[in-house]
């Protein structure tokens, strides 16, 4: 990347340098971006990242299979357990391993529901970064709903670790499946709200009809993919296009805009939410009774109490975890349908416990490299705009 560093006289007539970030609420993280400023219009802005690198990649060589999954949580922080469950179905896929009915079916509700955490974080604090703070109110009651949902599944709000390779860590417990009807009645009610306030509000429509519009080709091009990329006419959906988890069984549409505009990014978000509501309706309707772990155990743990009370299943445990699982040797590609698109786990294994490389793909990097693009000529007011519709998460930006 070229010097960001400027002088007065190296600068055009009236034009003025801005930091924006790297430690700014509208920023979303710890991310920096050097606008180029003549007046109000934004003539050149050099987006700089790292500043929240942290050498997950790196740190997974030295960690066994199983040991990698609590870093996963720190990647997209909003939408943690779909971290989880993309990470651990690379692995399962490298072995070749597919995980009990009951366990897919738990990983597709949660997922659904770190799903609309995630849009509701978006559109929430987009809709504040704009000026439209009561919006934000009505999603935020949601999202504590189902961060409380998390809490009684995982034990954790925020960096669940739900996940198992071949399962879960724990099967759903009693009362879940009746609080999670009662939030899906209510998810929809805030939502009716929030469209009620910004879907028809004439500010709204000032404030993101037109600004940070992208063409088809134009999004395909960068490496668009998630809620980015649908904004902008393309239908493209992971669940649909390469289905895993089952759901290829479940129905629901994909939205689409037109323009790809910060309020088409908007309304597919909106959108996409009702669709989550409309899969995890179906997930609860089949759930199924049975368990949530691979019966392997050169996989599984054996439970607890039979460590404490049987010496197999001591030994059982204490080669698990200290040899590791018997990793075929290899290399995968992997890649869920995550709340900002396409998040891919690429794993190459050398038949040791632990994996030789692991890279991954985060969805909102190709996406936040377009930004000078999108706001070039623009005003400095709708860069916001632009930023906060993107959902660039610096956790899985910088990895």
């Amino acid at each position: 990347m070229e010097s960001i560093a400027m002088t007065r006289q190296q600068l055009d007539g009236d034009k003025m340098i801005v930091n924006m970030g790297p430690s700014h609420p509208t920023t979303h993280g710890t991310l920096r971006i050097v606008l180029e400023l003549e007046g109000e219009t934004i003539t050149k802005a050099t987006p700089e990242m790292g500043y929240l690198h942290r050498g997950v990649e790196k740190l997974g060589e030295s960690l066994s299979y199983q040991q990698f999954i609590p870093l996963t949580d720190r990647l997209n922080y909003c939408s943690s357990i779909m971290n989880n469950v993309g990470y651990t179905t690379a692995v399962e896929k490298l072995l070749g391993i597919e995980i009990p009915k009951r366990a897919q079916q738990i990983r597709v509700l949660v997922s659904e529901l770190a799903r609309i955490a995630d849009h509701l974080v978006c559109v929430g604090v987009n809709a504040v970064d704009i000026g439209a703070f009561t919006a934000f109110l009505y999603l935020f009651r949601q999202r504590e709903t189902i961060y409380d949902l998390f809490e009684m599944a995982a034990g954790q709000r925020l960096h669940t670790s739900f996940t198992r390779i071949g399962g879960l860590f724990r099967d759903i417990p009693e009362g879940f499946v009746p609080l999670t009807e009662r939030f899906l009645v209510e998810c929809e009610a805030s939502l009716d709200e929030m469209e009620n306030l910004l879907t028809h509000n004439p500010i709204w429509h000032d404030r993101t009809k037109g600004i940070g519009a992208i063409s088809p080709e134009d999004a395909v091009n960068w490496g668009y993919t998630g809620p980015c990329l649908r904004a902008a006419g393309v239908p493209q959906d992971l669940r649909k296009a390469q289905p895993y988890l089952g759901y290829e069984t479940y129905d629901f549409d994909i939205p689409v805009g037109t323009t790809g505009d910060v309020f088409d990014r908007y309304l597919v978000r909106t959108e996409e939410m009702r669709q989550s509501l409309r899969i995890i309706r179906q997930v609860l309707d089949r759930l199924e009774p049975g368990p949530v772990m691979v019966d392997d155990p050169k996989i599984a743990l054996p439970p607890k109490e039979k460590v404490y009370t049987r010496m197999e299943s001591l030994i059982h445990h204490f080669k698990l975890i200290m040899h590791g699982m018997e990793m075929p040797v290899g290399e995968v590609y992997s890649a869920t349908e995550a709340a900002n698109g396409e998040l891919g786990f690429y794993i190459v294994s050398d038949g040791g416990k632990n994996p030789y490389r692991i890279r991954v793909r985060p969805p909102c990097l190709p996406i936040f490299s377009s930004f000078e693009d999108q706001v070039k000529g623009g005003l400095i007011a709708d860069a916001v705009a632009v930023l906060g519709a993107m959902n660039v998460i610096a956790g899985e930006l910088d990895r």
